[in-house]
């Protein structure tokens, strides 16, 4: 019992929840002269400190393209500027910025866009692998078909550096995971907001000899205002799965909150909106903030970024919740 102005105060305990589960780690980076970072390792919900560990803070990787991205908001072109048309440069002041991971998009192999292949992937990677000493993540354009050509030739440029390798999914799982072993990556297993889906390709991965900590999940998410709290939902219940002790739902989550905040009407109008509506610059920050920390909150280890600004804030709300 404790005592406060006289007045005998009883001790109340927090209620704990007792945990026989953990998340995977997963290591990325570590060798010809890059440096590692580890995601993982929980054995408690994100950020109740007082339930269990959270060995590994979240991190944040900041999207970088091979071709300049013409048509994103003014308001990114601008905070990045002139590096925008040299993806090297414009890793190196990713790293400037606080980037602890490179996320470089193969957007130009998309067949809508420049429909560019396997050489241009390989001149792509290379030039970001060659420009920065962190971690690299390679995305390809989202289409399985040339998902499979570009990043089959990036795992054989990085072959040894331990870079993370996406979208792998269902029907070309076996293609990404056979070079993620070969050349000894990680894969990121997509699939469409359902966790039994997630688990599914877990186990698919698995089955074809890829580690379990060599797997990231990406569950797919909705930004703030278009379906996030469905999203939200299906990656809390793959982390209660996970410390619950299901190993197929425990690998590490990956979330790209920055390319569908920036997607979003709120982020994109200028005209035509309600005074309420607030700064545009300001609201396009806020609806990218928002949704990488409601992410965070619900379980992602490793949050895709846009804007310097959103980093900044983001990292600033991961080191103040590792704290707490």
């Amino acid at each position: 019992m404790g005592e406060k102005g006289g007045i005998v105060m009883p001790e109340v305990e927090v209620p704990a929840e007792k945990w026989t589960g953990k998340v995977h780690e997963v290591t990325l980076g570590g060798s010809n002269g890059r440096k590692s970072v580890v995601v993982g390792g929980e054995t408690a919900l994100p950020f109740l400190h007082f339930e269990g560990a959270m060995p590994n803070k979240p991190l944040i990787a900041i999207e970088v393209q091979d071709r300049n991205p013409t048509d994103w908001s003014p308001h990114l072109i601008s905070a990045w500027g002139d590096v925008l048309a040299d993806t090297g440069a414009w890793a190196k002041k990713a790293v400037e910025y606080g980037a602890d991971i490179i996320a470089l998009r193969l957007r130009s192999a998309h067949p809508e866009e420049a429909d560019t292949g396997a050489d241009e992937a390989r001149k792509s990677t290379d030039k970001v692998l060659s420009a920065v000493d962190i971690p690299v993540i390679i995305l390809g354009p989202g289409v399985a078909e040339k998902d499979n050509k570009v990043l089959v030739a990036a795992s054989e440029v990085a072959k040894g550096q331990r870079i993370a390798l996406g979208n792998c999914e269902e029907k070309n799982h076996r293609t990404i995971a056979a070079s993620c072993i070969a050349d000894g990556h990680v894969a990121i297993a997509k699939t469409p907001i359902e966790i039994n889906l997630a688990k599914q390709l877990n186990i698919l991965l698995c089955d074809v000899g890829l580690s379990p900590d060599s797997i990231l999940m990406d569950p797919t998410t909705g930004a703030l205002g278009y379906g996030i709290e469905y999203c939200y939902s299906v990656m809390e219940r793959l982390r209660l799965a996970a410390l619950g002790g299901d190993k197929m739902a425990a690998m590490p989550m990956f979330c790209t909150a920055g390319e569908e905040s920036w997607r979003q009407k709120e982020s994109k109008v200028t005209e035509g909106v309600p005074p309420s509506w607030g700064d545009h610059l300001e609201r396009s920050l806020s609806w990218e903030g928002i949704t990488a920390v409601m992410l965070l909150n619900a379980g992602a280890n490793i949050v895709v970024l846009r804007h310097p600004a959103t980093v900044t804030l983001v990292k600033a709300t991961i080191d103040k919740l590792m704290a707490t």
